[in-house]
């Protein structure tokens, strides 16, 4: 039998952190060695996530204290808020500098940080790693992940947008400036915290748009769709909570370069992805539900004609917790450790 990786995940507590342990637990090669969770610690992981009374997991501990160097992980997922992510990192990795880290928060996707300085408040604390931070949309940059020490996951949002539009601008087959991206997220997208805002009385029966115009997965969606255009592209991007538990849903709106018609879009994206184990394209004139993807770490795209000459409308859809969270920092673990990409992966949707 093969030799099983130490895992920790930290900040085990949320619902990032609980995915993470749901698909570990199910892994061929991870052993789960340790998992933090601030206000509940010194709690069995069951009292927090009654799901996993059935398994034996470590109990649940204070990031203060841990001596990484002792702990010995093989990996650690850190699935932290915004901020306190670059000084728990900057730490682990200095004590530990084997351990791989495969970061869910937003701390290392930006590569500029006086980038992140401006979107996010504050001043990044670990400009050293930021430079060696890989960013972790796994299908697209999977080369430099493979070598990866640190790998910034994606965010959930800009997954779901990117998947489908940068082959699309690496083939120059849309124009760049009439991208808009019009996404929906499910309230786990929001985190597990108390918030009056995320209260069942004030978001059920309604749907709503937020972070109009300003938000912060905007600078992570221009970077991205800069690098693969080969200059400076700025979209369209407004995000919409909607009362359900889980998936995102991305309307994208795009008008064809040169002629190109939503059926040769359609072809790039199908030859594109033809080969990935979590990307599908549905045949032409089919569009995705999140019905379909939920609970398992599939992106579904289609591609649709708009009624308006040169114009088509692509729609991509995913878990969030899964393929635009804990499901691709686990893909982006395979490929660090060099196991199969799909190992501990393969759970097809739960429907309905």
């Amino acid at each position: 039998m093969a030799t099983k990786a130490k895992i920790g995940v930290l900040g085990a507590s949320g619902y990032t952190g609980g995915e993470l342990v749901r698909v570990l637990l199910r892994h061929p090669r991870a052993e789960i060695a340790l998992l933090t969770a601030e206000r509940s610690a010194g709690k069995a992981m069951r009292d927090v996530f009654p799901q996993f009374s059935p398994f034996t997991l470590p109990q649940l501990v204070a990031i203060d204290g841990i001596d990484w160097k002792g702990a010995a992980l093989d990996v650690a997922f850190c699935a932290l808020p915004h901020a306190t992510t670059q000084k728990v990192i900057k730490d682990l990795m200095t004590r530990s500098p084997s351990t791989k880290v495969v970061d869910l928060s937003a701390d290392f996707r930006l590569a500029d940080t006086a980038a992140y300085a401006k979107w996010y408040g504050h001043e990044h604390h670990a400009p050293e790693l930021q430079k060696e931070a890989v960013y972790g949309l796994t299908e697209i940059h999977r080369r430099e992940i493979k070598n990866a020490r640190l790998v910034a996951n994606p965010g959930c949002y800009t997954t779901c947008a990117q998947l489908p539009l940068v082959p699309l601008i690496k083939n120059k087959a849309i124009e760049l400036d009439e991208i808009i991206v019009d996404a929906k997220s499910g309230m786990t997208g929001a985190g597990r915290a108390a918030k009056e805002a995320m209260l069942f009385s004030e978001v059920s029966e309604g749907f709503h748009a937020y972070g109009v115009g300003h938000h912060r997965h905007m600078a992570e969606l221009d970077q991205e769709f800069s690098l693969a255009a080969g200059r400076e592209v700025i979209i369209t991007f407004t995000p919409h909570l909607v009362p359900m538990n889980r998936g995102i849903l991305s309307t994208i709106y795009v008008r064809g370069r040169r002629g190109r018609t939503a059926e040769d879009l359609h072809a790039i994206l199908l030859k594109s992805y033809m080969k990935e184990p979590f990307v599908h394209v549905l045949p032409f004139g089919e569009t995705p539900q999140t019905r379909h993807v939920r609970g398992s770490n599939m992106t579904f795209i289609g591609v649709v004609k708009d009624r308006v000459s040169g114009r088509a409308i692509v729609v991509s859809a995913l878990d969030n917790l899964v393929k635009g969270a804990s499901g691709q920092a686990i893909q982006n673990m395979n490929l660090v450790m060099g196991w199969p990409e799909t190992m501990g992966l393969e759970q097809v949707a739960l429907f309905p």
